[in-house]
């Protein structure tokens, strides 16, 4: 079956994930379109978040297949990583908070004008890769619907400074900037209100509507999503074990980290370098 421009279909079977305590997952299935939005729905502690991150190419899948667009995990997870990013997850995509909103959207345009271009593109002049650079940007704020001149300084406005709303569309743009066919997004309804969460949901299903496969952490689905459940069925001790499912969520969270610091950690020192942060 074809894809959509830049979406990826995603179809798992069986699939299972065991960490350091036991199980977190076990037995999910998943059938996707390109462009669908995919609601992973649980309570906490569930192992929602080793799911996101198994799907998106940061942790290893123990049993069963899947296959994202073209790439087969988990053989493939390489392959998996390079086509999707990640937003909002705790301990993987952490924002600094001393830091404004303008330095870091320059940060990963810079990342992605050395790093995420092809040869050819490396080739072209540097006056026009920053304009391309610029552009991405931009489109990316439009996208995840971030207004930089509503904010209180404007993009000299600090993280910290961020409503919880806000730095989640932050940390959308800067997952958009790559141009991934597959977003994955963690806690997207956290200490939100009935409003912001309906947000939050009308975002992630206009990235979608443009093609973005999109997986999204939650603790309950909206209507219309492709609902994947991590609860526990009845016969399992799932609530004993929640403590320790978190602690192998965490676990996970640095494995994931580790795995971008493995695709990019020479790429950042050097693009820090050259924003004056070294």
């Amino acid at each position: 079956m074809g894809e959509q421009a830049g979406g990826v279909r995603i179809a798992a079977d069986g699939l299972g994930i065991k960490g350091p305590r036991g199980w977190a997952v076990r037995g999910i299935s998943v059938d996707a379109e390109p462009g669908a939005l995919i609601a992973v729905e649980g309570p906490s502690g569930s192992g929602r978040t080793c799911l996101l991150l198994a799907l998106t190419g940061r942790m290893k899948v123990s049993e069963g297949t899947a296959a994202v667009g073209d790439a087969r995990l988990p053989k493939q997870m390489t392959a998996v990583r390079g086509i999707s990013a990640l937003a909002h997850v705790p301990g993987v995509t952490d924002l600094d908070p001393a830091l404004t909103v303008g330095e870091h959207l320059r940060e990963r345009a810079l990342l992605q004008r050395r790093f995420g271009a092809s040869l050819r593109g490396l080739l072209r002049p540097r006056g026009e890769r920053s304009a391309e650079a610029g552009q991405r940007v931009d489109a990316a704020l439009e996208a995840a619907g971030l207004d930089l001149e509503a904010l209180p300084k404007g993009p000299r406005t600090a993280v910290r400074d961020l409503e919880r709303l806000e730095e989640l569309r932050l940390s959308v743009a800067l997952a958009l900037t790559g141009g991934p066919r597959l977003l994955g997004i963690d806690d997207t309804d956290l200490k939100l209100s009935d409003g912001e969460r309906g947000e939050v949901w009308a975002l992630l299903r206009s990235l979608a509507d443009a093609g973005t496969t999109v997986v999204a952490v939650c603790s309950e689905a909206p209507e219309g999503a492709v609902k994947v459940s991590t609860a526990k069925s009845p016969e399992e001790p799932a609530a004993e074990d929640a403590r320790a499912d978190e602690a192998d969520e965490a676990d996970e969270a640095d494995q994931a980290d580790e795995a971008d610091q493995a695709d990019q950690g020479e790429e950042k020192a050097d693009a820090l370098a050259e924003t004056g942060r070294a």
